[in-house]
């Protein structure tokens, strides 16, 4: 008798959630909870970033955090329910065309490719290119928005983690590239006053 009591309790209070949201919620809070803990053995001051070291790291994990919540209240509110965006279907995808498979290896691909260049060339030399990419092999095929998303998702990108965080990023070690990178950071210095 007070089995079937705990479940109707259960039913009642997590409304739509099931014991695997719980799981994958608590595992993820888990994570956040570890790597904040360890964030505390390197937080030293340093001296031209006023947040200090563990500053980056912890608004990852502050992500993180907001993702899971976000996650468990969808979950609350919705259940298991798919979200249906524009231009998606029921069906499921047709592998049986070449074309659908070249676009899902190249959307597979494109990040390593993209970790593999980083250190001959650079992350703000290469990363409008991987942007366009991904949005291009994503299905978008107007130039100009594909153009202004890059260099909104790009300034964004620099913004956050050049002047915000202040975060060092792969500069690359091959001449053109090298060179474009020492301009965007003395372009950054001149901009911050440092």
């Amino acid at each position: 008798m007070a089995p079937c009591f705990l479940l109707r309790a259960w039913e009642y209070t997590v409304g739509r959630l099931t014991l695997s949201n719980l799981i994958e919620a608590a595992i993820f809070l888990l994570i956040a909870g570890i790597f904040y803990a360890f964030s505390f053995e390197f937080n030293q001051p340093i001296e031209i970033y006023i947040f200090g070291a563990t500053a980056w790291p912890r608004v990852v994990i502050g992500f993180l955090l907001l993702a899971t919540l976000g996650n468990l209240w969808f979950h609350y509110r919705y259940g298991n329910a798919t979200q249906a965006t524009l231009g998606q279907s029921e069906e499921k995808a047709d592998f049986s065309e070449a074309g659908t498979v070249r676009r899902m290896i190249a959307v597979l691909l494109t990040p390593f490719i993209f970790a593999y260049l980083l250190k001959p060339i650079g992350i703000y030399f290469s990363a409008p290119f991987f942007i366009a990419a991904i949005i291009w092999f994503f299905g978008e095929r107007r130039w100009k928005v594909i153009l202004i998303m890059t260099l909104f998702i790009y300034c964004v990108f620099i913004g956050l983690f050049l002047m915000i965080l202040n975060a060092p990023l792969p500069q690359g070690n091959v001449s053109p590239f090298y060179d474009f990178s020492a301009w965007v950071l003395k372009l950054n210095a001149k901009l911050q006053g440092i």
